[in-house]
């Protein structure tokens, strides 16, 4: 068959796009499942620098189906963006394909969750303010606009009218705004819709013949696990499920369909936002990490938050996803530190230790690391391509993570490129990639 899903093991940008990319060459599809253009996936390749939030990684092969599944929630006018940007660079748009079914970000949406922010004040969530959680929220109320209504503009304006209704009060500091005058934003929308035909199709049907042809499918997720809905760092998460078991319900695939999960993890932990952060760096070898790694989001430019590795929430994740490989990148932007630290407990605010991800959130909000510390390395990794390649130290370390998480490391990525790799274990699609 195989079906593969590939998702963030931490709290996002952890370089999924990057793994994706790599394993796509062999697959015959590529399907995003969940999120909204609120992900950021950068991909270098032969010196040129993608940067995707909507598109599936896998467009910059000619030829593949690159599936947008209804899980995910569109802006229409970042894909367009997205795809005059593709044109732009004389790329082969042919193959991505729009479910039909996928839920739409309205003017509104953006205004809400804007809204919704600055009400909080410091406490806010830290939302990339693109609509993404008011738009699900109007999926989950049954208000939701589709794809699919882009194509009669009868039913288009029948919607954003219903949608509006409950919202007056709310949208009242907004009325004059022109972008929410009705007429307006039905013919916007009516012309992405023009725009856009072309590429809108039943992706649940092509993704099922593609299995059961035995064709290679991956599912790719945006975000992290530790910022899923329901199993994450709630209420400091994202609006829908990054995890793979979400793949199955924002494709439209059975259970019976994945056959392996690859959890995506950096060598150290980043996050963006507001939230917990056990592991959190705040003095100068955190902002080493930061400048050494460009930790910066792809989406919204901010500096994200840097820390050591966290075993104990990366064993939760592998849990969660039923992860059955690895993959570690930036190993590299460790290279030049005496020690390495990683976490193999918690210790909480009444000096409790945790050993396994606490439930609570009072707990977690005040638990900090606990440390092993390994030995590091000085050499350059950057042209290593085999384990053999690489110092001592950098095995141990991921000996290490292996031995805790209790899931094989298949991949290590030790630089931007695609080809700054170095393969463990092949995956079911393909070979490992080779060098280019």
């Amino acid at each position: 068959m195989p079906g593969i899903v590939i998702v963030g093991a931490q709290w996002g940008d952890e370089g999924k796009g990057k793994i994706t990319d790599l394993l796509a060459e062999q697959a015959d599809a590529v399907v995003r499942f969940q999120g909204g253009n609120n992900a950021g996936h950068t991909i270098v390749r032969d010196g040129e620098t993608f940067k995707f939030h909507l598109i599936p990684s896998g467009i910059l092969y000619p030829g593949k189906w690159c599936m947008i599944g209804n899980g995910v929630v569109v802006d229409p006018k970042v894909l367009c963006e997205e795809l005059d940007g593709l044109r732009a660079r004389s790329m082969d748009i042919s193959g991505l394909k729009l479910s039909a079914n996928a839920h739409l970000i309205m003017p509104y949406h953006r205004l809400l969750d804007e809204a919704g922010e600055a009400r909080l004040g410091k406490l806010e969530i830290g939302t990339t303010r693109r609509g993404i959680g008011p738009c699900y929220s109007d999926k989950a109320a049954r208000l939701g606009i589709r794809v699919q209504d882009l194509l009669d503009g009868k039913i288009l304006k029948k919607k954003i009218m219903a949608a509006l209704e409950p919202k007056k009060l709310t949208l009242r500091p907004y009325e004059r705004d022109p972008r929410l005058d009705l007429q307006s934003m039905t013919e916007e929308y009516l012309t992405y819709g023009h725009r856009l035909e072309q590429h809108i199709a039943d992706t649940t049907s092509m993704t099922h013949k593609l299995l059961d042809d035995g064709k290679p499918v991956l599912f790719e997720g945006a975000q992290g696990t530790l910022l899923d809905i329901d199993h994450g760092t709630y209420p400091f998460v994202t609006s829908s499920n990054p995890v793979a078991g979400a793949a199955c319900v924002g494709a439209g695939v059975g259970p019976k369909d994945i056959d392996e999960v690859w959890g995506v993890t950096k060598a150290y932990a980043t996050r963006v936002g507001a939230g917990p952060f056990p592991t959190e760096l705040d003095e100068e070898v955190g902002e080493g990490l930061r400048q050494k790694g460009g930790e910066f989001g792809t989406t919204t430019g901010r500096a994200r938050r840097t820390g050591w590795l966290d075993l104990v929430a990366l064993k939760y994740a592998s849990r969660i996803n039923g992860l059955t490989h690895l993959a570690v990148t930036k190993l590299d932007v460790l290279t030049g530190q005496e020690t390495l630290k990683v976490a193999t407990r918690y210790r909480g605010e009444d000096e409790a230790i945790f050993e396994t991800y606490p439930y609570h959130q009072s707990v977690l909000h005040h638990a900090h690391g606990e440390y092993e510390e390994l030995p590091g390395w000085s050499e350059d990794i950057t042209e290593a391509r085999s384990e053999s390649d690489l110092p001592q130290a950098a095995r141990e370390y991921l000996d290490y993570i292996a031995d805790f998480v209790g899931v094989p490391v298949a991949l290590i990525g030790v630089g931007p490129g695609r080809e700054q790799v170095i393969w463990t274990e092949t995956p079911s699609v393909t070979t490992p990639v080779s060098a280019s």
